[in-house]
């Protein structure tokens, strides 16, 4: 099994390697970012969808804070995307948001796929098709290894939350 999930690249529940190549399009093109970035760790393909945090937890054994979940808003007086990304066990409080970027709402699947180029249950922290106003929840800093959304509902990729921070130059608040 590949030392945990980690170490390597899952295809399906045969625990078939896959390369880069053979990646769907949205997590071929966050794998391509990575590189670009230096980002050492490989993009994992889950056996289940990730498309919830609890799903992806189940399916990497680890903790549901460790899911670095992407919640996308749209901002109200400009209609920037604006990506929260929290841990897995928190609600983002939608007031704090706004008070750090300003009035915002929901956003609809196509607008979130307008504005980062991936679909919900997929979106990346990083690899964005637009431009996007990223957020990081302090509450991910309680752990060493987070996994975030790899461009794909199947695809996530392990980072540190300070390697999040690094790649993604957003800031961190208390917004859940």
């Amino acid at each position: 099994m590949c030392g945990g999930w980690s170490g390597c690249l899952i295809a399906d529940g045969h625990n078939e390697p896959v390369t880069t190549f053979e990646l769907p399009d949205g997590a071929r093109r966050v794998a391509a970012w990575l590189a670009a970035a230096g980002h050492p760790e490989p993009i994992v393909m889950l056996p289940v969808t990730g498309r919830t945090a609890a799903d992806a937890a189940a399916a990497l054994g680890v903790e549901l804070g460790q899911i670095a979940k992407s919640i996308v808003f749209r901002r109200l007086h400009d209609d920037a995307a604006i990506l929260v990304v929290a841990a897995g066990d928190r609600r983002v409080d939608e007031a704090k948001v706004s008070a750090l970027v300003g009035p915002i709402g929901r956003a609809d699947a196509n607008f979130v796929k307008a504005h980062t180029g991936f679909s919900i249950g997929g979106v990346c922290p990083v690899a964005h098709t637009g431009d996007v106003v990223v957020l990081i929840d302090a509450e991910l800093s309680r752990f060493e290894q987070i996994w975030a959304a790899a461009g794909h509902p199947h695809a996530v990729f392990p980072l540190s939350p300070d390697q999040l921070r690094a790649l993604t130059g957003a800031p961190v608040a208390d917004i859940c």
